[in-house]
């Protein structure tokens, strides 16, 4: 009896502590910036990285295929992924292919603010969740 009371103790501390375990779509949202610097090559002029054969939309979605964006902006010049703290912007090259550039959040919505509009965030309001733990909320 006495081991069933403390199996059942266990069994709840666990499930107590799991359910109050942190928020995932706050901790588990980086910006891919590892895999991107082993996918695709250093730009040579300019910032960033590029992929010489692909095109926006493929590109945009493989780096959202390897870790989900929060929210995604698609133009005919540009896609935005947007991260926790960071912006991945991927946009043309003027020889073919795509250029894949990540700010950090606030860079980032100064940066593309004419295409963010009001769709996400501004990171000076209180409405703005990013910038790590205890920042802004």
């Amino acid at each position: 009896m006495k081991t069933a009371r403390i199996i059942s103790a266990t069994v709840m501390a666990a499930a107590a502590l799991t359910a109050c375990g942190s928020d995932d779509d706050d901790d588990h949202n980086a910006a891919p910036s590892s895999w991107i610097r082993q996918q695709y090559s250093a730009a040579t002029t300019g910032s960033g990285y590029v992929d010489s054969a692909d095109r926006i939309p493929a590109v945009a979605k493989e780096i959202d295929g390897n870790t989900s964006a929060r929210d995604r902006i698609s133009a005919a010049d540009v896609e935005l992924l947007r991260y926790r703290d960071d912006i991945v912007a991927v946009t043309p090259l003027a020889a073919g292919g795509s250029r894949i550039e990540i700010d950090d959040y606030r860079t980032g919505y100064n940066r593309w603010q004419t295409r963010i509009g009001s769709v996400w965030p501004d990171p000076a309001s209180s409405a703005f969740r990013g910038g790590g733990p205890g920042e802004g909320k």
